[in-house]
């Protein structure tokens, strides 16, 4: 029994509670400073072209407060040699750090895409072999999240970014439709303006335009001259209805004879004798 109280005593001095507030305030002010650094750090993500919005860079800064604060109590509040504790980890760590190999290759790989801004939030991205696609919403310390075209979340781990070809892709607020005009080579460019025109009237009733519809010719075929229409909407959710109504709004106009023009006398009734 006495052995016990020898040991309570140790712990348990007699300025226990003067340490006990000690450690609360510090862990107090490290919290309050936590949250003040990791807001500036979300303004000058959000501010800046340096680096992607990506929570790697979060938690890193929140990791690295927070290792700060619990050291300054060891020593404060409990006379811990933080210097000899971390010099005596470092055999510790490597073990420990062979055991994470998986966690740290996902931590270094999230750091080696964001940095390099080879992936990053907003991107649409198709996945190598896999095919896996969708819309980069974050890339965080083990994980990076992509939202495929169904809604569904993916978690890819960081390495396997770093390791498998990654394609970018256009944003899926970019819509590009392929066409070709029938049109005569000289009402063609008149056949572009009618189709950009009629394609913003109706991609405007299902979604603000971003940036207006442009029509472009690549090739002259047999079948007329090929091309594409492009424009971007703001709401990439809605992408698949506005390509919709475009197509709708521009099939009159890829043909020889446009709405505005009389329509053509049937063949039919083009050489019946009229009846007295």
């Amino acid at each position: 029994m006495e052995k016990l109280l020898d040991i309570f005593n140790k712990f348990v001095h007699e300025d226990w509670f003067t340490t006990l507030v000690g450690a609360v305030i510090i862990c107090a002010v490290t919290f309050v400073v936590c949250r003040i650094t990791v807001a500036f750090m979300r303004r000058v993500l959000n501010k800046t072209s340096l680096l992607p919005s990506s929570s790697i860079f979060i938690n890193l800064v929140r990791a690295a407060v927070w290792i700060v604060g619990v050291a300054v109590m060891l020593s404060v509040c409990f006379n811990v040699n933080v210097s000899a504790m971390i010099t005596g980890l470092g055999v510790v760590g490597i073990a420990i750090s062979l055991g994470f190999q998986d966690t740290l290759s996902n931590l270094i790989g999230g750091l080696q895409v964001s940095v390099s801004r080879s992936v990053e939030p907003g991107d649409n991205i198709r996945m190598g072999p896999s095919g896996v696609s969708g819309v980069v919403q974050d890339v965080a310390w083990r994980y990076t999240t992509i939202v495929d075209s169904s809604g569904n979340e993916i978690n890819i781990p960081n390495s396997v970014m770093t390791s498998t070809a990654v394609v970018k892709l256009s944003p899926p607020s970019s819509v590009s439709i392929n066409m070709v005009v029938t049109t005569d080579s000289e009402r063609l460019t008149a056949a572009a303006h009618h189709i950009e025109d009629a394609a913003e009237k109706a991609v405007a009733r299902v979604s603000k335009i971003k940036k207006a519809p442009k029509v472009s010719f690549s090739a002259i075929t047999d079948r007329g001259f090929q091309g594409s229409l492009s424009f971007t909407i703001a709401d990439a959710s809605k992408a698949s209805a506005a390509t919709d109504a475009a197509i709708r709004a521009i099939a009159p106009y890829v043909h020889n004879h446009f709405p505005e023009e009389a329509p053509a006398p049937d063949a039919s009734t083009e050489h019946n004798p009229t009846t007295p």
